[in-house]
This record gives structure tokens, sequence and C-alpha cells, in this order.
């Protein structure tokens, strides 16, 4: 694995170009003396998240004769959309194993978009993504992070909002596997090299952050929580490289600093984010990750309707 080149971002731009939308970069109506928060709304693409960009460009960067016999991903819901999507698109099948702790809009998107989805408990999902297999599915297999394509695909946010916003400080990146915050940092490392890349966890689950802090991946406990797009046992071997080339420093936040954001977000903004979506924006508000011109990436927005209801009438969505 390697961070994509100036020219892959380029072909991973027109590979998305009339699926994928140009997101808008929206500043954050917040009072916070010497900063500017900005929200990249990935959550207004088609299907709600950024990872139709990474699938599409996973997609368009193989061959027909490869793609004839269906696909697999394993997803949490988001990466495996955007693949349904464009399988419905070419005629073929896909199939996508989801852990146990899937939100179940994301599911139910699948099942719609015509996928076969295979629940498993997180562990198995886990070990799925570690082996690129599930006995008794076939396909072509498409990982949600770590392919070079995905890379390229996600980092072209990045030059997005190079063309909206000159001067920027601060990018904060939700973390789920390292595959959004090294495309983005990859940008930003070749055009901006002052800027911090930040990456943002729950504190269910904060794999990024003891990497970062052993200077190799180790395992972590992982608590499923309303929070299900971040969040894993260890960083991957094979993304380490990329995350260390790619992440200044590693935040934490709670899950009531994210239903706040989320709350926040709906009620003031009228922005509905998903708990990884929405984590970004907590670690921003909290003033830990400083000042300046900071970014926020809202990932994605597909969040259960219960657990929406929930945290906008002030409840613990759990």
């Amino acid at each position: 694995m390697r961070l994509p080149t100036e020219a892959e971002v380029a072909a991973a731009r027109a590979n998305i170009a009339g699926v994928a939308r140009r997101t808008p970069l929206w500043r954050l109506d917040a009072d916070i003396p010497g900063t500017n928060i900005f929200l990249k709304l990935e959550n207004l693409q088609p299907l709600g998240s950024f990872k139709i960009r990474a699938a599409i460009n996973a997609m368009k960067s193989k061959d027909s004769a490869t793609l004839k016999g269906g696909v697999l991903g394993a997803s949490a819901g988001n990466f495996g959309v955007g693949l349904a999507l464009v399988a419905r698109q070419m005629g073929i099948a896909a199939t996508i194993v989801a852990p146990d702790s899937a939100a179940q809009t994301k599911t139910d998107a699948l099942k719609a978009l015509g996928a076969t989805v295979i629940r498993v408990p997180f562990a198995d999902w886990w070990q799925v993504l570690m082996t690129r297999r599930f006995d008794g599915a076939k396909g072509a297999f498409f990982h949600p992070v770590a392919e070079e394509a995905v890379v390229a695909g996600n980092a072209t946010i990045g030059v997005e909002i190079l063309e909206d916003l000159d001067s920027i400080d601060t990018v904060i990146v939700p973390f789920g596997g390292g595959g959004l915050i090294s495309g983005i940092g990859s940008v930003m490392r070749r055009t901006k090299p002052r800027t911090r890349m930040l990456a943002v966890e729950a504190e269910t689950a904060q794999p990024a952050a003891a990497a970062l802090k052993a200077g190799y991946p180790v395992k972590v406990t992982h608590t499923p929580s309303f929070v299900d797009g971040i969040g894993s046992g260890m960083v991957l071997e094979e993304m380490w490289p990329l995350v260390q080339e790619s992440v200044d420093a590693a935040l934490c936040v709670s899950l009531k600093e994210i239903a706040d954001a989320i709350r926040l977000l709906a009620m003031k903004h009228r922005v509905i984010a998903e708990g990884a979506g929405a984590a970004s924006v907590a670690a921003a508000l909290s003033g830990r990750a400083g000042k300046g011109n900071i970014v926020c990436i809202v990932s994605g927005g597909n969040i259960d309707a219960t657990k929406l209801t929930a945290i906008l009438s002030g409840h613990d969505p759990s």
C-alpha cells in the first residue's frame, strides 16, 4: 500500500464524476474566538456517505473480466452501499458481509439495491477484512479501506477542500480504518504540508491513538455503540505506513460529545450526521483540535431513525 499520486487522484476524480457529488464546504455557526469551523458535507452524497467515491473508483479501476463473477465486500454499510449501487448499474451480483453492529438503515439500503447481506459478529467480520474472503461467498473482493483505488477515491475530497478554502490550519477526519484520512492527507501533505491532520475516534475504540503511541499497530478493546462507522480492534498492518505518513495525532471524543454534535448539526443547521460523521465536529467544538481554520469531515448521514430520534430528544441512543 502507498499513498496515491496526483495523477491517480485526478483519474479518480474523472471516474466518480456524474455519480458522486462535489459536496459543499459549509461554515458552522459557532461563536468560538479565534476559530472557524468548516463542514465538508459528505452526508449529502448519493446514499449518504463519502464511501461512494471510494467504491466507484475501486470498481472502475478493475477490468470487466474480473467483475464478471460479481463482487464481495466487507462493510459496516456505507462502502457496501457504494459497491452495490455500481454493481446494480453494471448488472452484476453483490454480496456484502456486515458486522452485527451495523446500522439497520445501512443494511436496508444494501438490500434495496439488490445486494445479498450477511450479518456476522464483529470479530468474524474483522477476520473477513484480514483474510479478504468469506466461506461460501463468491466474487471479486473489495476492501473498504486497504485498496489503493479506495484511498485515491477518498483523496478527491482533499482536492475539493483546497478549491474552496485556501487557508487551512487543521483537518479532522473520522478514523475507521485509515483510508479516508490517508486519502485526504496525501493531498494536504503534497500541497499544504503545514496543515495538521487529526484522526478522531470515539471512546469505544481508539486503535489510531494506540498505534501512534506505540509506533506500531496494537490491539485495543472495541465496544459496539451507536457510532458504528469508526472504531476497530486495531489499525491494519497494510494501512499503518499510510497512517504514519498522513496523521499528526489522534483525538478521542465521548459518546455524549458525539450525540451533542449530532443534535447541534440537526437543530441548528438541518444537517443529519451519523455518529462517525459528527465525531469530527465534536472534536472541533471541544477545543482539543486547537484554533484557526478547522475543516471537519462529516463523513456520512446514515443513522437509524430511532437513534436519531433519541438523540434529538436528549436521550441515550443505546
